[in-house]
């Protein structure tokens, strides 16, 4: 029998606040929670598109709503009464902070044991010495931005000023991050991209954790758009990973959307991408009808957290987590005996919270497949025990993280 498993994260989908959510700002933080309220409560219709209560049917029946009372104490409003076909539980992170990366990493078996540098939230907010080398090497008039900024706000307040100027836009959130965005035909894309990559050059001394283009097209604040060209250039992985420990055994790893990224293409052999989550979902499906024994193909579904959460959109995260669920009757039909699905998330970005951050939280843990037996897997110590589950389903040797769900 052949043996595969699919890891789908959607991203910044907490179920409820993690124990140690205070230290971080987030106590009382429940991005799903606190959009099932709002569907119930007729706050996030939109016309068109949704109406009424959060209807996620298949991810019920995988064990969502039962995972969500584990972290939550009690089971969203509209996530009742579906038999479940999955295991289920829910996990708090280890790592020291609430970003992308180390998410992933953990998730993968490799916790976070350090903390990441930041940049403190002053205007301007970033080193001048280092502003002032990358004016100097580049050739440009100066940076805009300068600042802690939404992603999409910074832009349209800053996108015309930008191709005006031929300054790129600078910025970062409470993640350890420094972005740069600019416009892909007046700034030029490769352009972007030499600039990205030497900024992670300068920014290594700080322990900055991620340098992320952001390209954009469009002629005016009405029209800007950012576009699939997005890309992350990341610091490693300070340990191994699941990805690494089963690309060295021979197998293959399968990147749907930025995971290649994340991981700073380390334990990665076939790559595909996709602009939005419905193409992503259509990558994974495609990756696994290429996939053969002992792959693992890992999908980073972004619209969750880049177009709803951080936007602070209930109708739309709503929107899209209906869509999403309507499509996973697609993957259990193409699922072979000895694969293995799990859905998960890499923190929270809870729509109704203040800010526009990630917000600390538990995660779903969801295994489904022909071969699982439904039931509690209970609270996860941490998102390790996913990464280790998924290594002995795979017939690899045990990570140095994490405790298999199912021992």
């Amino acid at each position: 029998m052949s043996r595969r498993a699919i890891i789908l994260v959607l991203d910044s989908f907490g179920i409820g606040a993690a124990p140690d959510a205070a230290a971080f700002g987030d106590a009382g933080a429940d991005t799903l929670g606190h959009i099932a309220e709002a569907c119930a409560a007729g706050r996030a219709d939109r016309p068109g598109r949704r109406a009424g209560r959060l209807h996620v049917p298949n991810l019920v029946r995988w064990g969502l709503g039962k995972a969500a009372a584990l972290s939550r104490g009690s089971v969203p409003e509209g996530l009742e009464g579906v038999a479940i076909t999955g295991a289920y539980g829910c996990a708090a992170e280890t790592s020291r902070g609430k970003d992308t990366p180390s998410g992933h990493w953990e998730i993968a078996g490799c916790p976070v044991a350090v903390d990441w540098g930041y940049f403190p939230r002053t205007q301007p907010c970033f080193p001048p010495e280092l502003i002032a080398q990358l004016v100097r090497e580049f050739d440009l008039p100066g940076i805009l931005g300068d600042k802690h900024a939404s992603g999409t706000e910074i832009i349209a307040e800053l996108g015309e000023e930008h191709i005006r100027s031929g300054k790129p836009i600078c910025y970062t959130s409470a993640d350890s991050v420094f972005q740069i965005a600019a416009h892909e035909t007046h700034f030029g894309l490769d352009r972007l991209y030499r600039l990205c990559v030497r900024a992670k050059e300068l920014l290594e001394p700080l322990n900055i954790g991620r340098v992320i283009a952001r390209p954009f097209v469009g002629e005016d604040a009405a029209g800007f758009r950012r576009t699939a060209h997005r890309r992350d250039y990341t610091t490693p992985p300070p340990e191994e990973t699941l990805l690494d420990r089963l690309t060295a055994a021979g197998g293959a790893v399968w990147s749907v959307g930025k995971i290649a990224d994340i991981f700073a293409h380390r334990g990665i052999t076939h790559r595909l991408k996709g602009e939005n989550n419905a193409a992503l979902f259509d990558a994974t499906l495609a990756a696994l009808d290429q996939a053969g024994d002992r792959a693992l193909v890992f999908a980073n579904f972004v619209d969750f957290d880049m177009l709803h959460g951080h936007r602070r959109d209930i109708p739309g995260y709503a929107a899209a987590l209906e869509e999403f669920d309507r499509r996973l009757p697609e993957l259990e039909a193409v699922l072979r005996p000895g694969d293995l699905v799990l859905a998960t998330a890499d923190h929270g970005c809870d729509p109704t919270w203040r800010g526009t951050d990630h917000t600390r939280e538990f995660v779903p843990v969801l295994f489904c497949g022909p071969e699982v037996k439904a039931g509690s897997l209970g609270r996860r110590a941490g998102f390790a025990d996913m990464g280790q589950t998924l290594a002995r389903h795979l017939g690899l040797a045990p990570l140095a993280h994490g405790r298999d769900c199912f021992a």
